[in-house]
């Protein structure tokens, strides 16, 4: 298995959907993984480290585990059939012994960042769907202006979040990081 750490979460307009991108730790191949909005937004919120005024559906998973005195080992993405990914959660307790549950990639890596667990890549996967890094693209334009200042938008980031505004607060946290040096 290969290690990898997430690089980054692109939106894609005309699909409307976002894609994780997955690189190799030690080597230049990444893994782009489609995901959902709400598992991108859950994503960003865990690369940030965000604290959201209660709890969501992959912090929940978190205290399950560890409420139930276990530990997340590693998170595998270990098989592609069809253009869908699969991956697996592999658990470790006193009380239960190694539990390898299935899951798709987009819960396991929002799972996996909140617990700072390994991810990693089957290398079957990496050679059928991986890219070099070279040839990721930026679908940003070079000098745009922005429209708010920096102090504008981390104000409007911090409303989006109290009000529980998660997509929005995803947007708002990639337009920042695009304007910060």
């Amino acid at each position: 298995m290969i290690p990898v750490k997430v690089l980054k979460i692109s939106y894609h307009p005309p699909s409307r959907s976002y894609a994780v991108i997955l690189k190799e730790i030690t080597g230049k191949k990444c893994l782009p993984v489609i995901v959902g909005s709400f598992e991108a937004q859950s994503i960003a919120l865990a690369i940030e480290v965000v604290d959201t005024p209660r709890p969501l559906t992959h912090d929940l998973i978190c205290d399950v585990i560890t409420g139930i005195d276990g530990s997340l080992k590693t998170v595998r993405v270990n098989h592609l059939q069809d253009g869908v990914f699969f991956a697996q959660l592999e658990l470790e307790s006193d009380d239960f012994g190694n539990r390898v549950i299935d899951a798709r990639p987009s819960d396991a890596i929002a799972v996996a960042l909140r617990m700072n667990t390994p991810i990693l890549v089957a290398p079957k996967v990496i050679k059928e769907a991986g890219v070099d890094e070279d040839t990721l693209t930026e679908d940003t334009p070079a000098e745009k202006k922005p429209g708010f200042s920096l102090k504008v938008l981390k104000e409007k980031l911090r409303d989006a979040i109290e009000e529980e505004k998660y997509e929005i607060a995803a947007k708002l946290r990639d337009k920042i990081s695009e304007l910060e040096p």
